[in-house]
């Protein structure tokens, strides 16, 4: 069985250096006590340098590159982030398809770039409503328009997170997801990408749950045959609370 996968993504989060170094070495505190599970840290661009410092057992990620090099105002390249110690990037967030208008032709272009410099994508996929049990299509196009002309050998290097948005608590009006919906929402996944590419090489993916995981839901979800781990928004910046959720995925 391989080790889950948990993702602390800060997001905008903390307001300050010495806040982020505190949440930093938390993170790297309780992986080191909790080494069934294999933990990274993103934080926002602005504090990558300092927290690289510290993060030794767990990971350095980012939260999005731009996907060219070259003197692009604002934006951050593979290069630099690969020279601070980056080792996965995540593409494709829900922040960045709602409010900038991202779309699955750039996300591809970001996931060609981050193998071609020998990095993991985080590939963060899902839809902004739910009706019923029924899984929208639009989280399968996502998830196919943005591997367009992926190969095979490259999966290896893919993460994808399913992030149900209605589920994120801090959007209006969110609801509470269940297990068993994630579950199917992961299959479908997992379908699409065997599909694609084959069985063996789908299988070789590992598929995250993102939708306001907390110490209280984290092992429901993590539990569940397919879930591989899980991308943490707002309880990685509670240091104790991520650090439960790291101790209940070292648990299986």
């Amino acid at each position: 069985m391989r080790k889950p996968l948990i993702i602390a993504n800060w997001k905008s989060n903390p307001l300050t250096l010495k806040e982020a170094v505190v949440l930093a070495r938390s993170a790297e505190k309780y992986s080191k006590i909790f080494r069934g599970a294999d933990v990274v840290v993103a934080p926002p661009f602005l504090f990558i340098s300092a927290v690289s410092k510290i993060l030794r057992q767990a990971k350095l990620g980012a939260q999005d590159v731009f996907w060219a090099e070259g003197p692009y105002t604002g934006e951050i390249s593979l290069r630099q982030l690969k020279n601070l110690g980056v080792r996965y990037v995540i593409v494709g967030h829900s922040s960045l398809r709602m409010t900038l208008g991202e779309t699955d032709e750039m996300v591809n272009k970001k996931i060609k770039a981050i193998y071609c410099d020998f990095l993991s994508a985080v590939l963060c996929v899902g839809e902004w409503k739910r009706k019923g049990d029924r899984i929208p299509a639009l989280v399968g196009a996502q998830l196919k328009n943005s591997l367009k002309g992926v190969k095979k050998s490259q999966l290896e290097r893919v993460v994808v997170a399913y992030e149900p948005v209605w589920a994120i608590s801090t959007m209006p009006g969110a609801q509470v997801d269940t297990p068993q919906s994630a579950v199917r929402a992961l299959r479908y996944l997992r379908g699409i990408l065997s599909r694609m590419y084959g069985k063996k090489y789908a299988d070789k993916v590992k598929m995250l749950y993102g939708g306001s995981v907390s110490a209280k839901n984290a092992r429901q979800f993590l539990i569940l045959p397919g879930v591989d781990g899980a991308l943490v928004g707002g309880a990685s910046l509670r240091p104790q609370e991520f650090g439960e959720i790291i101790s209940q995925a070292s648990a299986f």
